[in-house]
């Protein structure tokens, strides 16, 4: 009966002795020393670690091989006493539900309708944040472009004006004398335009000098040339040109700006001075335009330094001309006077041969 396969399976999964013997330093409790043999899967089944089969000596020093690190912050961690808190414990903290968190159901927290508003009041309060910028350069930095701002508010102030004229006078102002006001307007904003643009390039000039951030040569002076050489022409433009051109300079210095923020040529505070700065001068821009526009087929432009140029030209050729029709219709008289002394002349002979001839008639009768 023994001899059968179904007996000798059954014998098989009794405990037995490992085959392999292992040093008396590894060896471990009984239990562990024997290995559960069943059928053909014997050897894929779970080994016991190599740290339970140590002796707990051995089991000791290795969870002891710690850095010096380790050490000294389990010294200060085992000197450190719990603090109770009887207030976080309850008959249900220390369980978990099967479905849910620990605690019971998480309070339902309610909609805040208004945190979009508040957020995008926070982006705008973190954009325009100068507490880092020294106070000296935020007051006088707002100083300046003060009249960059009067000027645009003006504009639109003398374009009201115009527009709404009753009989030739306004509210403030009468027509004709708003006219002339945007007329003297036009010439100084684009030209402190041009001043400021020329004093945001030459920034990078002093701070090549000073060394701040590094010396970068000619990328750094670079900046402080292609400014200004933007910048003055403009004044040469008509005022709807010029302001155009200006508000793009503005735009791309600051750009410019930031990026030489970002790689350390200014201090860090720089670029967020420059946004606040460059959006109320694009504000200005902005509303001068507008202002313009609304009396652009009342009032005429006015004629700048181009237009002074050629008409200086035009006056030159149109007296060089007039100068060569005098002498053209000079020279035509002359010629009509001598022929018409010629005329006289044949006239004269003709009618003198005649007197002749009727002479001759008579005394040959």
């Amino acid at each position: 009966m023994l001899r059968t396969g179904a007996s000798r399976l059954a014998l098989r999964t009794c405990p037995a002795p490992a085959v392999r013997a292992t040093p008396s330093f590894r060896s471990t409790s009984p239990a562990a020393k024997w290995a559960t043999q069943f059928s053909t899967v014997a050897s894929k089944r779970p080994r016991i670690s190599q740290l339970a089969q140590s002796k707990p000596a051995q089991a000791a020093i290795l969870r002891r091989a710690l850095s010096e690190e380790r050490k000294q912050a389990e010294a200060k961690y085992a000197k450190e006493e719990i603090k109770p808190t009887p207030e976080l414990v309850s008959s249900t903290s220390s369980i978990h539900p099967f479905v849910g968190e620990v605690g019971g159901e998480p309070a339902h927290q309610e909609v805040d309708m208004s945190a979009g508003i508040k957020s995008d009041l926070n982006t705008i309060r973190e954009t325009f944040n100068l507490s880092e910028v020294p106070r000296q350069a935020y007051y006088i930095g707002l100083a300046g472009v003060l009249p960059y701002l009067g000027t645009s508010i003006s504009t639109v102030v003398c374009a009201y004006e115009i527009n709404h004229a009753v009989a030739g006078y306004g509210y403030l102002l009468s027509a004709n004398t708003a006219t002339a006001l945007l007329h003297i307007l036009e010439p100084l904003q684009v030209g402190y335009g041009a001043v400021i643009l020329s004093f945001l390039g030459a920034i990078h000039w002093g701070l090549e000098f000073a060394g701040y951030g590094g010396h970068h040569g000619y990328s750094r002076y670079a900046i402080g040339v292609v400014a200004p050489a933007v910048a003055w022409p403009t004044v040469l433009m008509p005022v709807e040109y010029a302001l155009i051109t200006q508000f793009c300079a503005f735009t791309m210095l600051y750009y410019v700006d930031t990026r030489a923020t970002y790689r350390g040529w200014t201090p860090p505070w720089y670029a967020i001075y420059r946004f606040v700065l460059t959006f109320i001068v694009g504000t200005s821009i902005v509303v001068s335009l507008i202002g313009r526009g609304e009396v652009s087929d009342t009032v005429g432009r006015m004629p700048g330094a181009v237009d002074r140029m050629k008409a200086l030209g035009g006056a030159d050729a149109q007296d060089a001309m007039s100068r060569e029709e005098e002498g053209i219709r000079a020279q035509q008289e002359l010629a009509g006077e001598g022929s018409k002394s010629e005329g006289s002349k044949s006239e004269g002979s003709k009618s003198k041969g005649e007197g002749d001839s009727e002479g001759d008639s008579e005394d040959s009768d």
